[in-house]
């Protein structure tokens, strides 16, 4: 009798134990700020948008988030000729979309076709745009085509990674789609709902039909209160980003919820106004102008402590336009500023600037002082500001900081010029330094310092000119590594851009969210949302 028991009990276990294996769906619910702007693919321009394209959109290729390699999707190959202007892929057979229309090369001529429209204005399609001409699809067989855009694109591929291809046949246009759920709801300022595809194609290494998840709701909160609040109460399950002080809040309540992926590609800097007309003195703008005098700046900031006080150890020092979490475009040449304020005033020195009586005074006798703008609706931002405005009083120099509302601070830097030095950051989603066009170059609308220039101002902005466009132009990723290398060699000499930190990526997920491996690359949650599933009510109650 006693054997018998045991073996039911063995068999019991491994019952339970298969079906563990096996477990999977339940209802993923996390918030975003907004409702999105659009349900077009290539139409997508903000955060909420990106989010949905994210969650429906099959795409032929996809850069993994966590091995920052291209992989096959929707496209089991593909192959880049012409001199980089011809990509030929050939497609993954007998896939349909959610409604059941089937997926052919047509389907990816006719998603090329929009993303290039010129009427459409498609910020995903302003990547592919490569010099005039026309862009043309040429369908090889009903699963192989090639695309021929008018000239070559640096990182042709990798492009491919946002863009969700549309159905050319279906009636449901947009909501017909290739990825693992599709929109089954929507309540505009209150929620979107998703249901699992049944026609997504992939599998796990099991054998699992993916998603494994039954839904998606996504809940609209723009009051990151609340959304801490909830996720407290498991009214959510994940909080795809977090600032370093709700990740210390939500710390103390569970360590084990919270994540902290390393640092990200977002980065905060500081830069000096240096536009020829703006309506500051002209003494100022000769200081502005001074490598020596924007390098003793840099080496006079306390990085490290930028990074234990205001992000509370969740930060890094930033070296440069591309942050070290990039791992093939970071330059590893080159290592964080040291904190050095004899340096520093050797190199004021050089330039006719003396320490007087504790006070900084320029060749003319004048008292160094500038004003910091940055925007007061960033707590870390106004904390860097103060605590920079402290580091250059040890070498005399007297910083006002001035918060203003956000609106009205990208008036002042980018229309009005009316601002002596300004802390703001870049959010960068992209990793290739293509993303940085119009930033690195001296013709660029983002070129923060001096922006929209006829012709380069200084010989070292011609020299990044031409090496900005050479990686661009260039098949080849090698001479693309080595021009974007110089670029980043030329911004730490130079220091246009004063690179303060570089964020961690900052999560938070429900201890019953099984899969979830937060990166650095976004979505950092939920890059895997296919693999990831809710554990069962048994599971949570530990039966």
């Amino acid at each position: 009798m006693k054997r018998a028991l045991r073996l039911l009990s063995c068999a019991a276990l491994v019952f339970v134990l298969v079906l563990s294996a096996f477990a999977q769906g339940g209802e993923l619910r996390f918030c975003i700020k907004s409702d999105p702007k659009t349900f077009n693919p290539v139409a997508v321009a903000d955060d909420a948008s990106e989010t949905v394209r994210y969650l429906t959109g099959g795409v032929l290729v996809r850069v993994n988030r966590q091995t920052q390699q291209l992989e096959p999707e929707l496209a089991t190959s593909w192959k880049i000729t012409n001199a980089g202007k011809t990509i030929t892929f050939t497609l993954r057979p007998n896939q349909y979309f959610s409604d059941g229309t089937p997926f052919t090369a047509e389907d990816v001529a006719f998603t090329v076709k929009q993303l290039t429209n010129p009427n459409l204005h498609s910020p995903t399609g302003d990547a592919f745009r490569s010099g005039t001409g026309d862009v043309t699809s040429k369908i090889l067989s009903g699963n192989k085509i090639s695309i021929t855009f008018p000239g070559a694109i640096a990182g042709l591929d990798r492009l491919f990674d946002q863009v969700a291809i549309m159905s050319a046949r279906s009636p449901k246009k947009e909501r017909a789609v290739l990825g693992p759920f599709f929109l089954a709801d929507h309540k505009p300022g209150s929620y979107l709902y998703f249901r699992k595809n049944n026609n997504y194609w992939k599998k796990d290494a099991q054998g699992r039909k993916l998603p494994l998840l039954d839904a998606v709701r996504l809940d609209i909160q723009p009051n990151r209160e609340i959304e801490v609040m909830r996720f407290r109460r498991g009214e959510i399950d994940l909080i795809n980003s977090l600032d370093s002080d709700f990740y210390a809040k939500l710390q103390q309540g569970s360590e084990a919820q919270v994540r902290d992926a390393g640092a990200s590609l977002d980065s905060e800097q500081l830069w000096f106004n240096q536009v020829p007309g703006a309506p500051i003195a002209d003494y100022k703008k000769a200081w502005f102008k001074s490598q020596n005098f924007r390098r003793a700046v840099a080496l006079s900031i306390n990085r490290a402590d930028l990074v234990r006080i205001v992000f509370g150890g969740h930060a890094q020092a930033a070296i440069g336009p591309t942050s070290p979490a990039n791992k093939f475009w970071f330059n590893t040449k080159l290592k964080a500023l040291p904190y050095d304020t004899q340096l520093a005033l050797n190199l004021l020195k050089q330039d006719g600037f003396q320490l007087q009586g504790g006070t900084l005074k320029d060749a003319q006798g004048r008292t160094v002082e500038f004003s910091i703008v940055t925007n007061s609706s960033s707590k870390p931002r106004e904390r860097m500001a103060t605590m920079i405005q402290q580091d250059l009083s040890r070498i005399g120099i007297k910083v006002n900081v001035v918060t203003l509302d956000f609106p009205s601070m990208i008036e002042r830097i980018t229309a009005k010029f009316n601002y002596e030095a300004a802390i703001l950051g870049f959010i960068n989603t992209e990793m290739d330094p293509n993303s940085q066009m119009t930033v690195w170059l001296s013709s660029g609308e983002n070129h923060a310092w001096n922006p929209n220039q006829k012709s380069p101002a200084t010989a070292w902005e011609a020299e990044m000119d031409k090496l900005m466009q050479a990686q661009t132009q260039s098949p080849d990723p090698k001479k693309r590594k080595a021009a974007w290398d110089r670029v980043q060699e030329i911004v730490y000499e130079q220091q246009p851009m004063i690179y303060l930190v570089n964020k961690n990526a900052l999560s938070a997920v429900s201890s019953n969210l099984v899969n979830a491996a937060p990166v650095v690359l976004r979505p950092q949650t939920y890059w895997n949302i296919d693999r990831l599933y809710l554990k069962s009510d048994a599971d949570r109650s530990g039966k």
